[in-house]
């Protein structure tokens, strides 16, 4: 980040022009101001001045200042990489999206906002500044750009220490990689004391929310810091980066983490650079007379299918220009994109040729996967059945949660997703978790309670309210949140209290946001707290009118209340805000189920499942409603054409069975209770 100056400006402002979604941009100069002309928060042309750089390559954005102390980041960037690779140019950073003002997506929008989304890791003891009541910034920072203190420290800590850095800071520590005698992988001569320079780098580098400020470099990154774990939507079931997810998670995943690889192992974290050009990196530790060869790689030494990173590293692109490489550095598994569909490294290269072609290749190179090779891809079958909810997907994540050879982001994901069919088995499980040595994996096991009875947890979860990472704190008070007061003693209650406060703390961090703001409405209606609730949900909406879970969270409430009419109210309002949005739909459909008024209800309920095809839950209550109006084929179809797209959904084919013999069709209900699963749920 820097000030806009004609030394730090790339982008063409000579009256350059660019044309998106109807818009024409343009670009210019101004007594000595860079100046855009483009759509603005009310979706006509406007003139702003930039304020401030942000980035350099391959690309770089530009701060635009608005009332409240707020700066947006254009959606407009400059392309700084050399003209021959395509780039010199204006472009669009969502190319495949037409964000209209009032979107969220809209430059002007709350996801280009830089005081929240941006700040935070790209200056050095950045104050956010939000101001709830007001709704303003007063952003500050001691140096505009990341800076040796961002990542050591204060220095006076240093300086009055006699040069000594303290104990919480990132150091060096002792030992260093060689090749034991006749190995091919190197180790390292010493264990790695701690994750300490790991971690440091994570504050920045994880895909994450903060959830205390008083972070500093040295201390444990969940201390401060809630890290996203394998969820869906973020990753591959595999584990594969999807979404923009800063490295950390897809490292803490791979074989070089757990062996003791830090970052600054392969990256010079001062100059930015590698420590060593293309293979050379990875020749460090892993022998190039056996794995920088032909007969390992089987691709010609100097082509592309060469090196490392092409076929363990492959490249997500995102925003446009940039590619990312994966950090989990597995290996190209093709027979899993045939089982789930998970991408691989072979067709990412070779897009031409099709899923077997790759197979085959593998399978040529290196024969069958072996036992071995086939318990590792367990992981990926167990996530995938944890996110299908099959009837096989408990005892392959419970297996997942308790192989050591796993990383602990993943154990942690297979505990959470394990939150989907509670049982007795699976607590014990939850309850064995909570002494991992890996804050994840108590969290992971933390979130894995959500299922079970209230009163079951209290056991489990109450005595992590003395964890001393703050992610598991707060993780335990929001999982006892919904337990009866009345069953804790008066000294319970008081340090349930005080981790709850804790919790709050944590969602204020970011009020500015109404996803934090709708976790608290959350955490007090569990607390059987009303009143608190609709403060926070209608503080979220205040914040953002087009946030849907505020709104269908908020007539839930108002649902426990017997305020149906109430949220009757609240849902219009969000339809008017965000129209036919399938959520909303779906909850004023089942709303008018309990008013009676079926016709209407049906209206809802059917145009949710129809926005919605891959949310199964709302084909199977669409089905329901129709089952109880009497019209038994019509629910028997969406109930079909839900399978076609989620066949391996136990409670789809249940709820078919279940209609027919209703019906009086036994023969027809068969069919569905025998039917068999394609393999992985594919």
């Amino acid at each position: 980040m820097d000030t806009a100056t004609e030394r730090t400006v790339l982008g063409d402002f000579g009256d350059a022009t660019l044309t998106f979604a109807g818009v024409t941009s343009r670009f210019f100069r101004r007594d000595g101001a860079f100046l855009v002309e483009t759509d603005g928060p009310d979706g006509t042309l406007q003139e702003f001045e930039v304020a401030y750089t942000f980035g350099v390559e391959p690309l770089q954005q530009y701060l635009v200042p608005f009332p409240g102390g707020r700066f947006q980041a254009l959606s407009l960037a400059w392309d700084s990489r050399p003209a021959d690779e395509g780039g010199q140019r204006w472009f669009h950073l969502l190319p495949e999206d037409t964000p209209a003002a009032g979107d969220e997506l809209h430059w002007t929008g709350r996801t280009m906002n830089w005081n929240y989304m941006c700040a935070e890791c790209h200056s050095t003891n950045l104050d956010k500044g939000y101001d709830g009541a007001s709704g303003t910034y007063g952003t500050t920072w001691s140096e505009i750009d990341v800076s040796c203190e961002s990542c050591h420290g204060p220095g006076s800590l240093h300086a009055e220490d006699g040069g000594a850095w303290p104990e919480d800071a990132v150091a060096d520590v002792s030992g260093s990689w060689s090749f034991p005698e006749g190995a091919v992988i190197a180790e390292r001569t010493e264990t790695l004391p701690d994750r300490r320079q790991v971690e440091t780098c994570a504050h920045c580098h994880a895909r994450r929310s903060t959830i205390s400020e008083e972070w500093v470099p040295g201390r444990s990154v969940h201390d401060a810091d809630l890290v996203s774990l394998l969820e869906e939507g973020l990753y591959h079931a595999d584990g594969q980066i999807l979404d923009e997810v800063y490295v950390y998670g897809s490292f803490a995943q791979s074989r070089m983490y757990a062996a003791g690889v830090r970052c600054s192992d392969c990256h010079d974290p001062h100059s930015l650079e590698l420590k060593q050009p293309g293979n050379a990196v990875c020749a460090q530790c892993h022998l190039p007379s056996t794995f920088d060869t032909p007969d390992h790689h089987g691709h010609p030494s100097g082509s592309a299918g060469a090196e490392c990173a092409e076929c363990h590293m492959p490249a997500t692109t995102y925003m446009v220009v940039d590619p990312r490489r994966d950090h989990s550095m597995r290996v190209p598994r093709p027979h899993l994109t045939a089982e789930i569909g998970t991408p691989n490294a072979c067709n990412d290269c070779h897009a031409e040729e099709s899923v077997a072609w790759a197979v085959d290749a593998v399978e040529g190179w290196y024969g069958a996967p072996d036992a071995e090779d086939d318990r590792r891809m367990d992981a990926a079958r167990a996530l995938h059945a944890g996110r299908r909810r099959t009837s096989d997907a408990t005892p392959r994540l419970m297996a997942l949660a308790t192989d050591p050879t796993e990383g602990a982001i993943t154990r942690a994901t297979a505990l959470a997703l394990s939150a989907a069919a509670p049982s007795p088995s699976v607590l014990d499980r939850l309850t064995a978790a909570l002494a991992d040595p890996d804050p994840l994996v108590r969290r992971g096991a933390l979130a894995g309670l959500e299922s079970h009875a209230p009163e079951a947890r209290i056991p489990v979860a109450f005595p992590m309210l003395r964890d001393s990472i703050r992610s598991v704190r707060i993780e335990a008070a929001r999982a006892l949140a919904p337990v009866p007061p009345r069953l804790f003693s008066d000294d319970q209650r008081a340090l349930l209290q005080t981790v709850s406060d804790e919790y709050v703390a944590a969602q204020r961090v970011n009020e500015d946001h109404p996803g934090p703001l709708t976790n608290l409405g959350n955490f007090y209606m569990a607390r059987q707290m009303p009143f608190d609730a609709e403060m926070a949900y209608r503080q979220a909406i205040d914040l953002d009118p087009v946030f849907v879970p505020a709104y269908a969270n908020l007539a839930d409430l108002y649902r426990a209340m017997r305020r149906d009419r109430d949220g009757e109210a609240v849902l219009e309002q969000g339809l008017e805000a965000v129209p036919a949005h399938p959520t909303l739909l779906h909850a004023r459909g089942l709303l008018r189920v309990r008013l009676q008024q079926m016709d209407a209800a049906l209206a809802d309920l059917g145009a949710a499942a129809r926005a919605a095809p891959e949310e199964p839950r709302y084909a199977y209550v669409y089905a329901v409603a129709l089952n109880s109006a009497g019209e038994v084929d019509a629910a028997l179809e969406v109930i079909e054409e839900a399978l076609g797209r989620h066949p391996s959904d136990e409670s789809l084919r249940t709820l078919a069975a279940s209609i027919l013999r209703d019906a009086g069709r036994p023969e027809e209900a068969a069919r569905y209770e025998g039917r068999v699963q394609p393999p992985g749920g594919a």
